[in-house]
Protein backbone atom coordinates (compact mmCIF):
# COMPACT_ATOMS: atom_id res chain seq x y z
CA UNK A 1 0.00 0.00 0.00
CA UNK A 2 1.92 3.02 -1.09
CA UNK A 3 1.70 5.74 -3.16
CA UNK A 4 3.12 4.85 -7.24
CA UNK A 5 2.46 5.34 -10.50
CA UNK A 6 0.84 4.23 -13.42
CA UNK A 7 -2.03 4.91 -15.81
CA UNK A 8 -4.84 6.05 -14.89
CA UNK A 9 -8.11 3.21 -15.48
CA UNK A 10 -10.70 5.69 -13.91
CA UNK A 11 -12.55 7.24 -17.08
CA UNK A 12 -14.85 9.65 -15.08
CA UNK A 13 -11.67 11.65 -13.81
CA UNK A 14 -11.40 14.79 -16.68
CA UNK A 15 -7.55 14.23 -18.39
CA UNK A 16 -6.13 17.74 -19.91
CA UNK A 17 -7.19 18.72 -23.06
CA UNK A 18 -6.01 16.80 -26.18
CA UNK A 19 -4.33 14.17 -24.01
CA UNK A 20 -5.39 10.70 -25.12
CA UNK A 21 -3.49 9.29 -21.60
CA UNK A 22 -3.38 10.18 -18.23
CA UNK A 23 -0.73 9.01 -16.27
CA UNK A 24 -1.39 10.02 -12.58
CA UNK A 25 -0.38 9.54 -8.94
CA UNK A 26 -2.53 6.84 -7.08
CA UNK A 27 -2.64 5.23 -3.86
CA UNK A 28 -3.38 1.39 -3.40
CA UNK A 29 -5.23 0.58 -0.69
CA UNK A 30 -6.17 -2.83 -0.65
CA UNK A 31 -7.51 -5.52 -3.08
CA UNK A 32 -9.60 -2.70 -4.74
CA UNK A 33 -9.52 0.02 -7.02
CA UNK A 34 -6.49 2.40 -6.15
CA UNK A 35 -7.15 5.93 -5.51
CA UNK A 36 -6.16 9.03 -7.49
CA UNK A 37 -4.29 11.33 -5.86
CA UNK A 38 -5.98 14.76 -5.81
CA UNK A 39 -5.98 18.06 -4.08
CA UNK A 40 -7.33 18.16 -0.71
CA UNK A 41 -9.77 21.15 -0.57
CA UNK A 42 -8.91 23.95 2.78
CA UNK A 43 -10.34 23.41 5.73
CA UNK A 44 -13.15 25.94 7.40
CA UNK A 45 -12.62 27.11 10.46
CA UNK A 46 -12.96 25.06 13.32
CA UNK A 47 -15.23 26.76 15.36
CA UNK A 48 -18.82 26.41 13.60
CA UNK A 49 -22.18 25.96 14.53
CA UNK A 50 -23.92 23.34 12.49
CA UNK A 51 -21.89 20.15 10.51
CA UNK A 52 -22.43 16.99 9.93
CA UNK A 53 -22.32 15.99 13.71
CA UNK A 54 -25.44 17.21 14.08
CA UNK A 55 -26.84 13.59 12.74
CA UNK A 56 -25.24 11.60 15.37
CA UNK A 57 -26.12 14.17 17.61
CA UNK A 58 -30.07 13.83 16.54
CA UNK A 59 -29.69 9.96 16.81
CA UNK A 60 -27.57 9.82 20.03
CA UNK A 61 -30.05 11.99 21.95
CA UNK A 62 -32.79 9.00 21.77
CA UNK A 63 -34.20 6.90 23.84
CA UNK A 64 -31.02 5.62 25.46
CA UNK A 65 -30.41 9.31 27.16
CA UNK A 66 -34.64 10.00 27.54
CA UNK A 67 -36.13 6.75 28.86
CA UNK A 68 -32.98 4.19 29.18
CA UNK A 69 -30.77 6.18 31.71
CA UNK A 70 -33.30 7.94 33.85
CA UNK A 71 -34.97 4.45 34.30
CA UNK A 72 -31.51 3.32 35.64
CA UNK A 73 -30.79 6.55 37.84
CA UNK A 74 -34.01 6.05 39.34
CA UNK A 75 -33.22 2.53 40.22
CA UNK A 76 -29.97 2.81 41.05
CA UNK A 77 -28.96 6.39 41.70
CA UNK A 78 -26.91 9.21 39.50
CA UNK A 79 -23.55 7.64 40.42
CA UNK A 80 -24.14 4.59 37.96
CA UNK A 81 -23.81 7.47 35.08
CA UNK A 82 -19.97 7.06 35.31
CA UNK A 83 -20.55 4.44 32.75
CA UNK A 84 -22.95 6.60 30.21
CA UNK A 85 -19.83 8.84 30.90
CA UNK A 86 -17.12 6.07 29.54
CA UNK A 87 -19.71 4.71 26.61
CA UNK A 88 -20.02 8.76 25.21
CA UNK A 89 -16.53 9.16 25.59
CA UNK A 90 -15.60 5.85 23.41
CA UNK A 91 -17.95 6.80 21.04
CA UNK A 92 -16.37 10.55 20.98
CA UNK A 93 -13.38 8.85 19.92
CA UNK A 94 -15.18 6.45 17.56
CA UNK A 95 -16.30 9.21 15.66
CA UNK A 96 -13.03 11.20 15.15
CA UNK A 97 -11.47 7.49 13.78
CA UNK A 98 -14.41 7.06 11.89
CA UNK A 99 -13.86 10.77 9.91
CA UNK A 100 -10.19 10.06 9.79
CA UNK A 101 -10.63 7.07 6.95
CA UNK A 102 -13.83 9.13 5.35
CA UNK A 103 -12.01 12.79 4.89
CA UNK A 104 -9.06 11.10 3.87
CA UNK A 105 -10.38 9.13 1.07
CA UNK A 106 -14.43 10.40 0.52
CA UNK A 107 -15.29 7.16 1.13
CA UNK A 108 -17.65 5.64 3.48
CA UNK A 109 -15.76 2.97 5.94
CA UNK A 110 -18.64 0.53 4.65
CA UNK A 111 -15.92 0.35 1.38
CA UNK A 112 -13.05 0.68 3.66
CA UNK A 113 -14.19 -2.98 4.93
CA UNK A 114 -14.63 -4.35 1.08
CA UNK A 115 -11.04 -3.01 0.90
CA UNK A 116 -10.02 -5.27 3.85
CA UNK A 117 -11.86 -8.00 3.29
CA UNK A 118 -15.29 -7.98 0.68
CA UNK A 119 -17.57 -10.34 3.26
CA UNK A 120 -16.89 -7.74 6.21
CA UNK A 121 -18.70 -5.35 4.37
CA UNK A 122 -21.79 -8.05 3.77
CA UNK A 123 -22.17 -8.42 7.25
CA UNK A 124 -22.73 -4.94 7.70
CA UNK A 125 -25.04 -4.66 5.06
CA UNK A 126 -27.62 -7.70 6.95
CA UNK A 127 -26.61 -6.33 9.83
CA UNK A 128 -28.17 -3.06 8.55
CA UNK A 129 -31.39 -4.38 7.52
CA UNK A 130 -31.64 -6.24 10.61
CA UNK A 131 -31.45 -3.82 13.09
CA UNK A 132 -33.10 -0.71 11.20
CA UNK A 133 -36.01 -2.44 9.83
CA UNK A 134 -37.36 -2.11 13.44
CA UNK A 135 -39.22 1.46 13.20
CA UNK A 136 -38.22 1.15 17.14
CA UNK A 137 -37.42 4.86 18.28
CA UNK A 138 -40.16 6.02 15.82
CA UNK A 139 -42.65 3.85 18.02
CA UNK A 140 -41.59 4.93 21.12
CA UNK A 141 -41.69 8.66 20.26
CA UNK A 142 -45.67 7.56 18.90
CA UNK A 143 -46.47 6.50 22.27
CA UNK A 144 -45.36 9.66 24.37
CA UNK A 145 -47.31 11.37 21.46
CA UNK A 146 -50.37 9.44 22.16
CA UNK A 147 -50.11 10.11 25.81
CA UNK A 148 -50.40 14.14 24.45
CA UNK A 149 -53.28 13.56 21.92
CA UNK A 150 -54.79 9.89 22.65
CA UNK A 151 -54.12 9.04 19.14
CA UNK A 152 -53.21 5.51 18.68
CA UNK A 153 -49.34 5.14 18.58
CA UNK A 154 -49.59 3.38 15.18
CA UNK A 155 -51.66 5.58 13.84
CA UNK A 156 -49.10 8.54 14.50
CA UNK A 157 -45.94 6.40 13.67
CA UNK A 158 -47.55 5.47 10.61
CA UNK A 159 -48.39 9.20 9.09
CA UNK A 160 -44.80 10.16 10.51
CA UNK A 161 -43.10 6.93 8.20
CA UNK A 162 -45.17 8.13 5.00
CA UNK A 163 -44.29 11.83 5.71
CA UNK A 164 -40.31 10.93 5.84
CA UNK A 165 -40.75 9.23 2.89
CA UNK A 166 -42.29 12.22 0.81
CA UNK A 167 -39.81 14.97 1.92
CA UNK A 168 -37.08 13.13 1.55
CA UNK A 169 -38.04 12.67 -2.06
CA UNK A 170 -38.81 15.53 -2.88
CA UNK A 171 -35.95 17.24 -1.43
CA UNK A 172 -33.17 18.43 -4.35
CA UNK A 173 -30.17 17.95 -1.99
CA UNK A 174 -31.27 15.46 1.01
CA UNK A 175 -28.31 16.66 3.20
CA UNK A 176 -28.14 20.37 3.41
CA UNK A 177 -31.86 20.73 4.19
CA UNK A 178 -31.72 17.57 6.75
CA UNK A 179 -29.03 19.22 8.42
CA UNK A 180 -30.68 22.27 9.62
CA UNK A 181 -33.95 20.99 10.38
CA UNK A 182 -32.27 18.50 12.52
CA UNK A 183 -29.93 21.62 13.90
CA UNK A 184 -33.16 23.31 14.77
CA UNK A 185 -35.00 20.26 16.49
CA UNK A 186 -31.78 19.21 18.54
CA UNK A 187 -31.44 23.16 19.75
CA UNK A 188 -35.31 22.86 20.67
CA UNK A 189 -34.62 19.80 22.37
CA UNK A 190 -31.52 21.37 24.52
CA UNK A 191 -33.14 24.38 25.51
CA UNK A 192 -36.19 23.26 26.47
CA UNK A 193 -35.07 20.73 28.57
CA UNK A 194 -32.55 22.63 29.74
CA UNK A 195 -34.72 25.42 30.87
CA UNK A 196 -37.42 22.68 32.28
CA UNK A 197 -34.94 20.62 34.53
CA UNK A 198 -33.43 24.46 35.83
CA UNK A 199 -37.18 24.95 37.00
CA UNK A 200 -38.05 21.68 38.46
CA UNK A 201 -34.37 20.24 39.50
CA UNK A 202 -32.21 21.59 42.64
CA UNK A 203 -28.21 22.28 42.99
CA UNK A 204 -28.13 19.19 44.82
CA UNK A 205 -29.76 17.39 42.02
CA UNK A 206 -27.04 18.74 39.72
CA UNK A 207 -24.25 17.99 41.96
CA UNK A 208 -25.37 14.53 42.57
CA UNK A 209 -25.90 14.37 38.78
CA UNK A 210 -22.07 15.83 37.46
CA UNK A 211 -20.04 13.45 40.51
CA UNK A 212 -22.14 10.53 39.66
CA UNK A 213 -20.26 10.73 36.05
CA UNK A 214 -16.83 10.39 37.63
CA UNK A 215 -18.48 7.35 40.40
CA UNK A 216 -16.27 5.21 38.46
CA UNK A 217 -16.97 1.23 39.72
CA UNK A 218 -19.71 1.94 41.63
CA UNK A 219 -21.74 -0.95 40.64
CA UNK A 220 -24.56 -1.97 43.01
CA UNK A 221 -25.07 -6.01 43.35
CA UNK A 222 -28.72 -5.68 41.98
CA UNK A 223 -27.01 -4.51 38.51
CA UNK A 224 -25.57 -7.89 38.48
CA UNK A 225 -28.26 -9.86 38.14
CA UNK A 226 -30.19 -11.11 34.95
CA UNK A 227 -32.75 -8.77 35.52
CA UNK A 228 -30.32 -5.75 35.42
CA UNK A 229 -27.15 -6.51 33.77
CA UNK A 230 -28.72 -6.82 30.56
CA UNK A 231 -30.49 -3.78 30.76
CA UNK A 232 -27.14 -1.91 31.96
CA UNK A 233 -25.44 -3.31 29.07
CA UNK A 234 -28.16 -2.21 26.62
CA UNK A 235 -28.28 0.97 27.63
CA UNK A 236 -24.70 1.21 27.34
CA UNK A 237 -24.87 0.31 24.12
CA UNK A 238 -27.66 3.39 23.84
CA UNK A 239 -25.63 6.08 25.30
CA UNK A 240 -24.56 8.54 22.01
CA UNK A 241 -25.25 6.76 18.79
CA UNK A 242 -25.83 2.95 18.72
CA UNK A 243 -25.49 0.44 16.24
CA UNK A 244 -24.06 1.31 12.99
CA UNK A 245 -24.98 5.29 13.34
CA UNK A 246 -21.13 6.15 13.92
CA UNK A 247 -20.69 4.14 9.85
CA UNK A 248 -23.05 5.82 8.29
CA UNK A 249 -21.85 9.52 9.83
CA UNK A 250 -18.80 8.88 7.52
CA UNK A 251 -21.28 8.62 4.29
CA UNK A 252 -22.77 12.33 6.08
CA UNK A 253 -19.36 13.73 6.43
CA UNK A 254 -18.48 12.87 2.41
CA UNK A 255 -21.91 14.63 1.69
CA UNK A 256 -21.09 17.57 3.51
CA UNK A 257 -17.80 17.75 1.01
CA UNK A 258 -15.55 17.18 4.13
CA UNK A 259 -12.31 16.45 3.63
CA UNK A 260 -11.78 14.61 0.11
CA UNK A 261 -15.92 14.05 0.40
CA UNK A 262 -15.21 17.12 -1.88
CA UNK A 263 -14.75 15.26 -5.18
CA UNK A 264 -17.85 13.31 -4.68
CA UNK A 265 -21.28 14.19 -5.79
CA UNK A 266 -24.43 14.79 -3.35
CA UNK A 267 -27.03 12.33 -3.22
CA UNK A 268 -30.59 13.92 -4.44
CA UNK A 269 -34.03 13.47 -3.98
CA UNK A 270 -36.06 11.18 -5.85
CA UNK A 271 -37.71 14.50 -7.85
CA UNK A 272 -34.35 15.33 -8.46
CA UNK A 273 -32.56 11.99 -9.31
CA UNK A 274 -32.40 13.00 -12.93
CA UNK A 275 -30.03 16.06 -11.94
CA UNK A 276 -27.72 13.92 -9.71
CA UNK A 277 -23.93 13.91 -11.29
CA UNK A 278 -22.75 10.40 -11.81
CA UNK A 279 -20.87 8.30 -8.41
CA UNK A 280 -16.70 7.76 -9.11
CA UNK A 281 -16.10 4.29 -8.81
CA UNK A 282 -13.82 4.70 -5.81
CA UNK A 283 -12.66 7.33 -3.59
CA UNK A 284 -9.20 9.86 -3.94
CA UNK A 285 -6.12 10.13 -1.61
CA UNK A 286 -4.29 13.36 -1.00
CA UNK A 287 -0.50 13.80 -1.50
CA UNK A 288 0.43 13.01 2.04
CA UNK A 289 4.00 14.01 1.31
CA UNK A 290 3.43 17.64 0.24
CA UNK A 291 3.66 19.33 3.68
CA UNK A 292 0.87 21.85 2.40
CA UNK A 293 -1.44 18.98 2.08
CA UNK A 294 -0.63 17.72 5.33
CA UNK A 295 -0.76 20.99 6.84
CA UNK A 296 -4.56 21.07 5.09
CA UNK A 297 -5.31 18.01 6.80
CA UNK A 298 -4.43 19.01 10.38
CA UNK A 299 -6.99 21.96 9.60
CA UNK A 300 -9.36 19.41 9.11
CA UNK A 301 -8.53 16.94 12.20
CA UNK A 302 -8.90 20.74 14.08
CA UNK A 303 -12.43 20.91 12.55
CA UNK A 304 -13.79 17.47 13.45
CA UNK A 305 -12.32 17.38 16.65
CA UNK A 306 -13.81 20.20 17.82
CA UNK A 307 -17.26 18.88 16.67
CA UNK A 308 -16.33 15.68 18.40
CA UNK A 309 -15.85 17.38 21.37
CA UNK A 310 -18.39 20.10 21.83
CA UNK A 311 -21.16 19.43 18.95
CA UNK A 312 -21.15 15.76 19.99
CA UNK A 313 -19.99 14.83 23.77
CA UNK A 314 -20.91 18.76 25.07
CA UNK A 315 -24.56 18.47 23.90
CA UNK A 316 -24.80 15.00 24.83
CA UNK A 317 -23.73 15.59 28.00
CA UNK A 318 -26.05 18.73 28.52
CA UNK A 319 -29.21 16.99 27.01
CA UNK A 320 -28.51 13.76 29.61
CA UNK A 321 -27.57 15.96 32.60
CA UNK A 322 -31.05 17.73 32.22
CA UNK A 323 -33.07 14.59 31.58
CA UNK A 324 -31.09 13.25 34.66
CA UNK A 325 -32.07 16.39 36.79
CA UNK A 326 -35.56 15.74 35.80
CA UNK A 327 -35.28 12.04 36.85
CA UNK A 328 -34.14 12.93 40.61
CA UNK A 329 -37.07 15.71 41.12
CA UNK A 330 -39.25 12.69 39.50
CA UNK A 331 -38.24 10.36 42.43
CA UNK A 332 -39.03 12.90 45.23
CA UNK A 333 -42.60 13.43 43.29
CA UNK A 334 -43.40 9.70 43.20
CA UNK A 335 -40.51 8.04 45.53
CA UNK A 336 -42.57 4.57 44.99
CA UNK A 337 -41.46 5.11 41.07
CA UNK A 338 -38.43 2.80 41.69
CA UNK A 339 -40.34 -0.13 43.25
CA UNK A 340 -42.62 0.17 40.31
CA UNK A 341 -40.10 0.04 37.57
CA UNK A 342 -38.42 -2.82 39.44
CA UNK A 343 -41.53 -4.54 39.34
CA UNK A 344 -41.99 -4.73 36.04
CA UNK A 345 -43.52 -1.12 35.06
CA UNK A 346 -41.44 -0.23 32.63
CA UNK A 347 -43.33 3.20 31.67
CA UNK A 348 -43.09 4.38 35.13
CA UNK A 349 -39.80 6.19 34.55
CA UNK A 350 -41.32 8.72 31.82
CA UNK A 351 -44.52 8.78 33.87
CA UNK A 352 -43.08 9.54 36.84
CA UNK A 353 -40.89 12.40 34.71
CA UNK A 354 -43.78 13.75 33.43
CA UNK A 355 -44.86 14.42 37.16
CA UNK A 356 -41.78 15.69 37.25
CA UNK A 357 -42.06 18.45 34.69
CA UNK A 358 -46.08 19.07 36.14
CA UNK A 359 -44.31 20.25 39.32
CA UNK A 360 -42.83 22.54 37.80
CA UNK A 361 -46.02 24.78 38.21
CA UNK A 362 -49.22 23.76 35.55
CA UNK A 363 -50.10 20.15 34.17
CA UNK A 364 -49.63 21.27 30.84
CA UNK A 365 -45.62 21.44 31.55
CA UNK A 366 -46.24 17.61 31.99
CA UNK A 367 -48.14 17.15 28.48
CA UNK A 368 -44.47 19.29 27.43
CA UNK A 369 -42.55 16.19 28.13
CA UNK A 370 -44.25 13.85 26.05
CA UNK A 371 -43.74 16.07 23.23
CA UNK A 372 -40.29 16.46 24.00
CA UNK A 373 -40.10 12.53 23.50
CA UNK A 374 -42.09 12.52 20.57
CA UNK A 375 -39.73 15.12 19.55
CA UNK A 376 -36.93 12.75 20.17
CA UNK A 377 -38.68 10.00 18.24
CA UNK A 378 -39.08 12.41 15.08
CA UNK A 379 -35.35 13.79 15.54
CA UNK A 380 -34.07 9.86 15.59
CA UNK A 381 -36.36 9.13 12.51
CA UNK A 382 -35.15 11.22 9.97
CA UNK A 383 -31.91 10.69 10.81
CA UNK A 384 -31.56 6.97 11.26
CA UNK A 385 -34.41 6.14 7.45
CA UNK A 386 -31.81 9.28 6.07
CA UNK A 387 -28.83 7.19 7.22
CA UNK A 388 -29.92 3.94 6.23
CA UNK A 389 -30.97 4.35 2.65
CA UNK A 390 -27.50 6.34 2.35
CA UNK A 391 -25.82 3.44 3.31
CA UNK A 392 -27.50 0.63 2.09
CA UNK A 393 -27.36 2.62 -1.80
CA UNK A 394 -23.54 3.04 -1.54
CA UNK A 395 -22.89 -0.64 -0.57
CA UNK A 396 -25.40 -1.67 -3.04
CA UNK A 397 -24.29 0.79 -5.73
CA UNK A 398 -20.47 0.21 -5.63
CA UNK A 399 -20.98 -4.13 -4.53
CA UNK A 400 -24.13 -5.22 -6.24
CA UNK A 401 -23.71 -6.63 -9.75
CA UNK A 402 -25.67 -4.49 -12.41
CA UNK A 403 -26.48 -1.67 -9.62
CA UNK A 404 -24.73 0.92 -11.46
CA UNK A 405 -27.09 1.32 -14.04
CA UNK A 406 -29.23 2.79 -11.31
CA UNK A 407 -28.66 6.36 -9.65
CA UNK A 408 -27.09 6.28 -6.00
CA UNK A 409 -30.65 8.25 -5.83
CA UNK A 410 -32.83 6.14 -6.94
CA UNK A 411 -31.01 3.19 -4.88
CA UNK A 412 -31.24 5.93 -2.00
CA UNK A 413 -34.97 6.28 -2.63
CA UNK A 414 -35.61 2.16 -3.20
CA UNK A 415 -33.96 1.77 0.56
CA UNK A 416 -35.93 4.36 2.06
CA UNK A 417 -39.47 3.68 0.80
CA UNK A 418 -38.83 -0.22 1.19
CA UNK A 419 -38.03 0.31 5.10
CA UNK A 420 -41.16 2.50 4.76
CA UNK A 421 -43.55 -0.46 4.05
CA UNK A 422 -41.90 -2.61 5.95
CA UNK A 423 -41.52 -0.12 8.85
CA UNK A 424 -45.22 0.23 8.43
CA UNK A 425 -46.13 -3.62 8.44
CA UNK A 426 -44.59 -4.17 11.98
CA UNK A 427 -46.69 -1.18 13.16
CA UNK A 428 -49.57 -2.51 12.27
CA UNK A 429 -48.87 -6.57 12.54
CA UNK A 430 -45.46 -6.65 14.61
CA UNK A 431 -44.98 -7.90 17.85
CA UNK A 432 -47.44 -7.16 20.23
CA UNK A 433 -45.77 -6.14 23.13
CA UNK A 434 -45.49 -2.69 21.40
CA UNK A 435 -42.03 -0.02 21.52
CA UNK A 436 -40.45 -1.39 24.57
CA UNK A 437 -40.47 -4.96 22.61
CA UNK A 438 -38.65 -3.75 19.67
CA UNK A 439 -36.33 -1.43 21.14
CA UNK A 440 -34.92 -4.62 22.95
CA UNK A 441 -34.26 -6.13 19.66
CA UNK A 442 -33.07 -3.26 18.67
CA UNK A 443 -30.45 -2.68 21.71
CA UNK A 444 -29.45 -6.83 21.14
CA UNK A 445 -28.23 -6.39 17.22
CA UNK A 446 -26.92 -2.60 18.05
CA UNK A 447 -24.00 -3.93 20.42
CA UNK A 448 -23.19 -6.30 18.59
CA UNK A 449 -22.57 -4.01 15.42
CA UNK A 450 -20.76 -1.53 17.66
CA UNK A 451 -18.12 -3.66 18.84
CA UNK A 452 -17.31 -4.88 14.96
CA UNK A 453 -17.48 -1.91 13.61
CA UNK A 454 -14.19 -1.13 16.13
CA UNK A 455 -12.79 -3.83 14.61
CA UNK A 456 -13.10 -2.90 11.18
CA UNK A 457 -11.85 0.93 11.98
CA UNK A 458 -8.21 -0.54 13.18
CA UNK A 459 -8.05 -2.76 10.18
CA UNK A 460 -9.28 0.40 7.78
CA UNK A 461 -7.15 3.00 9.43
CA UNK A 462 -4.06 1.31 9.68
CA UNK A 463 -3.75 -0.61 7.31
CA UNK A 464 -5.36 1.48 4.41
CA UNK A 465 -3.88 5.26 5.61
CA UNK A 466 -0.86 6.32 4.49
CA UNK A 467 1.96 6.72 7.82
CA UNK A 468 1.68 9.61 7.81
CA UNK A 469 -1.91 10.15 8.89
CA UNK A 470 -2.65 6.91 10.76
CA UNK A 471 -3.86 7.21 14.02
CA UNK A 472 -1.35 6.48 17.14
CA UNK A 473 -0.79 4.07 19.55
CA UNK A 474 -3.20 5.93 22.30
CA UNK A 475 -6.32 6.35 20.11
CA UNK A 476 -5.95 2.60 18.72
CA UNK A 477 -5.78 1.06 22.21
CA UNK A 478 -9.01 3.03 22.77
CA UNK A 479 -11.20 1.84 19.38
CA UNK A 480 -9.74 -1.97 20.64
CA UNK A 481 -10.66 -1.16 23.88
CA UNK A 482 -14.07 -0.33 22.63
CA UNK A 483 -14.19 -3.82 20.90
CA UNK A 484 -13.46 -5.64 23.62
CA UNK A 485 -15.81 -3.48 25.88
CA UNK A 486 -19.12 -4.13 23.77
CA UNK A 487 -18.37 -7.49 22.06
CA UNK A 488 -17.05 -8.65 25.88
CA UNK A 489 -20.16 -7.39 27.66
CA UNK A 490 -22.68 -9.02 24.85
CA UNK A 491 -20.87 -12.06 25.27
CA UNK A 492 -20.85 -12.11 29.22
CA UNK A 493 -24.35 -11.31 29.08
CA UNK A 494 -25.65 -14.02 26.83
CA UNK A 495 -22.70 -16.80 28.58
CA UNK A 496 -23.59 -15.95 32.44
CA UNK A 497 -27.04 -15.07 32.23
CA UNK A 498 -28.28 -16.99 29.19
CA UNK A 499 -30.34 -13.33 28.02
CA UNK A 500 -29.44 -10.53 25.33
CA UNK A 501 -29.59 -7.11 26.28
CA UNK A 502 -32.54 -5.24 27.19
Amino acid sequence: MDVTSKTSEVPEEPAAAGATAATEKVWKAGRLEPMPIRKLPDAPPSLHILGPTVFLVALGVGMGESYMWPRLVLVFGPDIRWLFMVGVTLQAFVLLEMARYAMATGESIFFGAARIFKPLMWFFYAAAILIYMWPGHLSAGAAAFEEVTGIPWQVTACVALVFVGVLFSLLSVIYTFLEKLLGLLIGLLVVGTSVIAAMVGSWDDLGRTVSGMFAFGYFPDEAMTSVWFPVVVGSIAFAGPSGMQQMWYTLQLRDSGAGMGAHIPKIRGLRAAGEAESMPSRGFMFDTEDPAELAKWKGWRKWVTFDALLLFWGITMLVTISFTVLAMSAARENPNVASLIEGGDRDAALKAMSDAFASAGSPILGTLFFAFIALIGLNATLGLFDSFSRGQADMTYYFVPGAKRFSMSRLYAGFLWGVILFGILILLFGPADGPAGILDTLAFLSTFAMGAYCVVLLLTNNMLLPKKIRPGPVRNVIIGFGAVFYLGMLFYCLFRFGVAVG
